[in-house]
């Protein structure tokens, strides 16, 4: 693997990271800055880039960071409240939803399995995480056919369902009506609305 340098990770502790060496466990911890996560050393979590790594003494220096504990490996036996665990997975698919997101890249960001996190998710927020990332979509939709001039297809694109016709399904599904019905629908809402307020000043 390429090495590129960073000044706060020796070389010594990046090969243990990178080679999952538990003899190092009791060393060091180390985190990331993309996900706000740090683990031990024998994590067998994805290895990060180098860049965003922040190396720590023990848990408690990394928590004074604002750094959690991961799921997988429990660095000195800490173990991140679920709720918590979930509110850090929502802000991600809040941030994110524009892209690819599959329940193995949410398990690998959050440094859980995939089926811990399916359950976990469905517990805590009453939903599986692909319902909650089609509700982020849907409602980004919703917002972009009420106030912009785009066509459903580019919407599509910029919500992360670049499928139109699957799309335009979900659409349906979750709101009764095809995205192109809901922006008339709406339009002739707020023509109607405008009317009668300017009877109203009259």
């Amino acid at each position: 693997m390429k090495l590129t340098k960073n000044p706060q990770v020796p070389n010594e502790y990046w090969q243990a990271i990178v080679a999952n060496d538990p003899s190092y466990d009791h060393t060091f911890l180390y985190g990331v800055r993309t996900t706000g996560i740090f683990c031990r050393p024998s994590c067998k979590a994805r290895v990060p880039n180098i860049e965003n790594v922040r190396i720590f003494k023990n848990a408690k220096l990394a928590q004074f960071e604002n750094f959690r504990p991961c799921k997988r490996c429990k660095p000195d036996g800490l173990r991140q409240p679920d709720e918590e665990w979930m509110e850090q997975m929502i802000e991600w698919i809040d941030q994110h939803y524009k892209e690819r997101v599959t329940l193995n890249r949410l398990a690998e960001i959050s440094h859980g399995s995939p089926s811990h996190l399916q359950r976990t998710f469905k517990r805590v927020k009453g939903m599986s995480p692909l319902k909650y990332i089609q509700q982020v979509r849907i409602s980004q939709a919703i917002h972009d056919l009420e106030t912009t001039d785009r066509s459903v297809t580019d919407i599509g694109i910029a919500v992360g369902l670049p499928n139109i016709a699957y799309f335009v399904t979900l659409f349906k599904e979750k709101t009764g009506s095809s995205p192109s019905d809901y922006r008339n629908n709406h339009q002739q809402k707020q023509s109607k609305e405008g009317h009668n307020h300017e009877l109203y000043e009259r």
